[in-house]
């Protein structure tokens, strides 16, 4: 209380004094008071609440004690503001909210098409573009809704007072997002969505925080565009490859987590077979031949043709396909020995084996005839 709120039965009252006033009667348009005076004060109705007020009860009660300012001093009446004294609390209180940036509550008085009319110990105005960081189609549905609020504005001189739901929506998903990034670690497997795509990759949120998959660790396949291999929307599991706290960059990888292209490859090739492949590379030493998606063997130039051969360009080139025999798969290496000669040597060992039965064939059809040609003549 202050000192001229403690002197207020003691001298004059003045307009423009804060007293203390007391409910001594609740009337239909007015509320008696009692502030210490010769003469009791009166509260009209209007000078309740900076909201419509149908009847005094709505606001207060007998006995109820509140701060209030003289507000006119006529024929031994004396006016005091409820109303005013609040909106000049609240507004000191607002100031100091918008100084620490604080988040408080605004009820929703009434929709605009501008935005919302809030509630706020005085009347606010959240704009259309700060209720929600999403476009917000019908904004009828927050009536009489409490909102968490930032001041973004405030002059009272103006009696003007900007808030934003959507400054804490957003201060709030920056918080959690820093706490996700603290908490993420390499090697961690998790789930996310798939945001948005580019030509490099994709970005896959985390629940908070988004991360790149480069095009690279999409797959162990080759892929052309990252379209082919993920979509937006779609629900992926990642492996975390690297994360950057003071960028906020986190690599991600689908590849990591899938069977490598040498996994199981000693089940799928063996010594012996022979199958076809694609020469990839060529090098002084021998050629690298594709012989299984993303599973390249060595030709060893000296396993490339029967014939001396100064390098392998001289017989082979890029794309070209050929068939090799397997020679030696070896998983934990990832190494696989290969040879075109020894399969050139197969085949045609099996065209000759073909033509000999051919042959043997031919003979055993002619010496049958010629035995019948015989046991006719002698007939």
């Amino acid at each position: 209380m202050t000192e001229n709120q403690e002197n207020v039965s003691e001298q004059a009252i003045q307009i423009g004094d804060e007293v203390k006033a007391t409910v001594v009667k609740l009337e239909e348009k007015q509320v008696v008071v009692n502030i210490g005076a010769k003469f009791d004060g009166v509260v009209p109705i209007s000078e309740l609440s900076h909201l419509h007020v149908d009847h005094t009860n709505e606001v207060l009660s007998e006995g109820d004690t509140f701060e209030g300012i003289v507000t006119k001093i006529e024929d031994e009446v004396i006016v005091v503001s409820k109303k005013e004294k609040d909106q000049q609390m609240a507004w000191d209180q607002l100031m100091q909210h918008y100084e620490q940036d604080d988040v408080i509550q605004a009820v929703v008085s009434d929709v605009v098409d501008a935005g919302l009319i809030v509630d706020v110990g005085v009347r606010g105005f959240i704009p259309a573009s700060h209720i929600e960081t999403f476009y917000v189609d019908d904004l009828s549905v927050y009536q009489g809704k409490t909102l968490e609020v930032k001041i973004i504005e405030v002059n009272e001189e103006r009696n003007r007072i900007i808030l934003s739901h959507k400054a804490v929506e957003e201060s709030e998903k920056q918080l959690k997002k820093q706490r996700l990034l603290q908490s993420i670690e390499v090697g961690d497997v998790l789930e996310g969505v798939v945001q948005r795509v580019a030509s490099f990759g994709a970005f896959v949120d985390l629940g908070g925080i988004d991360g790149l998959i480069h095009i690279s660790q999409l797959s162990h396949d080759h892929v052309n565009q990252v379209e082919d291999a993920v979509e937006v929307g779609q629900k992926v599991t990642v492996k975390v490859l690297t994360v950057d706290r003071d960028t906020e960059r986190i690599g991600l990888s689908i590849k990591e987590l899938q069977p490598g292209p040498w996994e199981g490859i000693e089940l799928k090739l063996k010594p012996g077979q022979i199958v076809e492949g694609t020469v990839k590379r060529l090098v002084n030493f021998g050629a690298f031949i594709e012989v299984l998606s993303q599973v390249e063997g060595l030709v060893h130039i000296s396993e490339i043709s029967k014939e001396h051969i100064g390098s392998p360009q001289e017989v082979l080139e890029i794309d070209q396909k050929v068939n090799v025999k397997v020679l030696d798969v070896n998983e934990t290496n990832q190494r696989v020995s290969l040879s075109i000669k020894e399969a050139q040597e197969v085949e045609e060992n099996a065209d000759v084996a073909k033509y000999q039965k051919e042959d043997d064939e031919g003979f055993q059809l002619g010496d049958l005839i010629g035995d019948k040609l015989k046991d006719f003549n002698k007939e």
